[in-house]
């Protein structure tokens, strides 16, 4: 049963005093490719991240993104610079000494607490070395959840697409049958057409039969459709038996549909036939409704 290229997975996982959530998102696209959103302090996961999906996505622009958080609050740690704080309350305090005098104060002094958290240099803030391992044990375990959350969106959805595809099928194979039905008159009404044509000029004088036979002949192999008719069923077929496989078949989806156009084509440049015509019309139609379809095919 071919995968959809579009899914979505997500996962959470709480564990040494981590709180980590893992999503994965895809797209279509024509190629695998692979991006990750981290945490500034966690860039060594992307490696780990892409290796991890290897071979469990064949296409497809995938997307994960992962968020780590400390609830204990625990992940950085903020001293608090004295000798900057006691610098900066003298030379304000001076400041304001050297400035007023007590019968005419210029400044009042309202130094708060407050006021020296807008003061730069006075806190500083360390944050704590992440063990990688044990980062990495946690984020391996929420992805592969969301993995398979993703996965499992992926098959669903191209099991839809697989019971659409088939439907479509069916419809091809009908027109196609109603061509092989119509075509076998085609040459005879050729034939028709001729005699009467050459009965009006001639006025059912010296009318060759055997002439006739021959250009009517000649006009059947001209317009003949055996071998591509023949094709496209096998083209079917095999989209059929495609669809069946447990493997990536976009890709090969999409060279049978262009296969199929060409035979359709094919069909179209021999039609004599105003009902061939119009059904080649439909058959065209529906084989691009395919070729849109199997673009969300992996």
């Amino acid at each position: 049963m071919p995968k959809s290229m579009t899914g979505y997975g997500r996962a959470q996982r709480l564990a040494d005093g981590r709180d980590v959530l893992v999503e994965i998102r895809a797209v279509n696209h024509r190629y695998y490719e692979f991006s990750a959103r981290l945490p500034r302090t966690c860039l060594y996961l992307e490696e780990k991240l892409k290796g991890f999906l290897n071979g469990r996505i064949a296409r497809g622009k995938v997307e994960v993104s992962v968020t780590i958080t400390r609830p204990d609050g625990k992940d950085a740690q903020i001293a608090v610079n004295r000798s900057v704080a006691e610098g900066y309350v003298h030379a304000l305090r001076s400041l304001n000494d050297e400035l007023g005098c007590e019968e005419q104060p210029w400044l009042e002094d309202d130094l708060k607490l407050s006021s020296l958290l807008r003061l730069p240099e006075l806190f500083t803030v360390t944050k704590e070395q992440d063990d990688e391992q044990a980062v990495w044990a946690v984020v391996s375990e929420a992805a592969g959840e969301a993995l398979d959350s993703f996965l499992t969106m992926r098959e669903a959805e191209g099991g839809r697409l697989a019971d659409d595809l088939l439907q479509k099928l069916t419809g091809l194979e009908q027109m196609l049958g109603e061509i092989e039905a119509i075509q076998p008159s085609v040459a005879e009404s050729y034939r028709e057409r001729l005699y009467a044509r050459l009965t009006e000029i001639l006025n059912d004088t010296n009318i060759d039969e055997q002439r006739i036979l021959t250009e009517a002949a000649i006009f059947s192999e001209k317009t003949a459709i055996d071998e591509e008719t023949v094709r496209l069923h096998s083209h079917i077929a095999q989209f059929r038996t495609l669809l069946a496989a447990d493997e990536p078949v976009g890709r090969k989806l999409d060279f049978l549909v262009q296969e199929m156009n060409r035979e359709v084509n094919t069909i179209g440049s021999k039609a004599q036939d105003l009902r061939i015509t119009k059904l080649v019309v439909d058959l065209k139609s529906e084989i691009e409704k395919i070729r849109e379809q199997i673009q969300n095919i992996e």
